[in-house]
Order: structure tokens, then sequence, then C-alpha cells
């Protein structure tokens, strides 16, 4: 049986100098997904809806996350297994054209739903801190659960059309309440979704999604730790021609969502102003 390891210098081979005990929040399970998000109703501002009644096409512009509220549920007769559902909200801007060479930029919003299944372990302990906020009904009930973390990066707009209130989906519903601090992102109402015509855009979103429980390690540290298994229900694959299927031909962005190891920097006041010189 190999020694154990206990706290303080290493002496190994594999070049890992120390082992520390620490207090941290444990990945128990994770996924990345790249979702091509196809038909995802657009809610233009009240301001903008005579313009796209009027327009004559449209053109992709850009998106912004405004938020994500997650909600984590425990699986019901499958033991340590939770369900992450997600709400992505999005601020969308296109571009419309009218009769006039210049077109109009038109901002709106989108609203998107995933859902993942996720490993996240037992815990028979309720855990109590100073910094906990105030504890209500909500609180009590969900006892020990692990804590859903959703990290994500701006869309990516693929496409955007335009279509006639009769040439919409039957189950395609108007916007109902939401939340009034995304309201706020908005300078103007938005528009409940009873408009001549409607706009579906395509949205390209990466995504990582965990599951992390408090808990106390021995560990050593090596690098970055990336998920490797792409998250249950994404879909197949798509014509290279699809937007869905150009977008999943580009890499993830992994830069985007860790720091990265080393950073340049100066060491004295005239390094300091050779850097800003140079632009580094």
């Amino acid at each position: 049986m190999p020694e154990k390891i206990m706290p303080g210098p290493v002496d190994d081979s594999r070049c890992i100098r120390e082992a520390v005990c620490i207090h941290t929040k444990k990945i128990f399970d994770s996924c990345k997904d790249k979702d091509c998000i196809e038909d995802l109703r657009f809610y233009p501002k009240l301001q903008y809806v005579d313009v796209l009644n009027r327009a004559a096409s449209l053109k992709g512009g850009s998106a912004k996350l405004l938020y994500v509220y997650v909600d984590v549920e425990p699986v019901t007769f499958n033991r340590g297994c939770y369900t992450v559902d997600m709400r992505f909200f999005y601020q969308v801007t296109l571009q419309a054209y009218l009769c006039t060479p210049s077109p109009v930029t038109v901002e709106g919003l989108c609203v998107f739903d995933k859902r993942v299944l996720l490993f996240g372990s037992e815990g028979g302990a309720r855990v109590f801190s100073s910094d906990t906020c105030t504890v209500d009904s909500q609180c009590l009930r969900t006892g020990n659960v692990p804590i859903a973390v959703v990290e994500a990066v701006d869309p990516i707009v693929l496409d955007a059309k335009l279509v006639d209130v009769c040439g919409c989906r039957p189950c395609d519903c108007d916007l109902c309440e939401i939340p009034s601090f995304i309201g706020g992102y908005f300078d103007g109402e938005l528009s409940s979704g009873e408009d001549g015509r409607r706009v579906y855009v395509t949205l390209g979103q990466f995504s990582i999604v965990r599951l992390e429980r408090d808990t106390q390690l021995l560990i050593p540290v090596y690098d970055y730790c990336m998920p490797q298994k792409e998250c249950s229900g994404s879909g197949g694959t798509d014509p290279a021609q699809d937007p869905c299927g150009l977008f999943r031909n580009i890499s993830f962005p992994v830069g985007e969502f860790f720091p990265p190891n080393t950073v340049n920097r100066c060491e004295t006041y005239e390094e300091t102003k050779n850097c800003c010189k140079c632009g580094r």
C-alpha cells in the first residue's frame, strides 16, 4: 500500500512540489456544449415593430448574453443525478433593410431554455456559515443539493429571417413575464409578440455546465480541467451549408473560459513605459 501523502513539501519525479489541504468546491460532473439554437423567437422593442413590418430583408448583427437563470432538481429513482434547467436571456441587435441603402438597427430580446443531466453525488449534512443569506422556505426545502455553475460567452448570430404571422408555428407562444432587471437592459418597452411579422434568429452558443459541492481535498495542482464529453441532448451533424453545420465546425474557445497561465509583466518604471509604447 502506498504511503499516505500529508500536507507539506513533496519530493516527486513528476514535478509536484507540494500537497495542499484546501476547502473548495469539488466538481463532480461537467459538460461542454456547442448549441446551434435555430428559429429562436425575437421580441423587438416597440419602437421597431413598424420597421420590421415594412422591412424587405434582415441581416444578422450581434448578441449579448444578459443573464442565465439556473435551477437544480434531483432525478427521481436515480440517486446522485440532477437536472440542471437553464434559461438564457439575450440582447440581440439586427440590421433591417427597407427601401433605403442604409439599414436600420433593430434591438430586441431572445430567450432560450436548456436542460442537462449531470451527476452531483449525495450530501446528508447541512452546511451553515456566517456569509449565508437569510434562511427562507426555499432554502429549507432544497437541502444539501449541489451547486450548478454555468459559464457562457456571448453567442454568434448565425442567421435571421422575417416570417409572416400566418406562416408561424402553431406552438410558437408570445412572450410571457420576464424579470424586471432584464427589461431594464432595454431603453424602452418590448413587444409582447402580437406583431404583423415575426423575426426568428439562429444563435451559436458555447457553454460549460458543472455541478459542485463544498469539500476538503488534499491535492496537487497540474493544469486547468476541461470537460471532454458533450452535454446530453446535443444534436447531430448538419450539412456544411446549414448555419448550424458551419457553427459546429468552429473550435471550442477554451481561452475565453480560462485565464492565461503566464502574462508579460514590467518589473521597473522604465520597463513599464516601454511596454506601453510597444503595446504589450
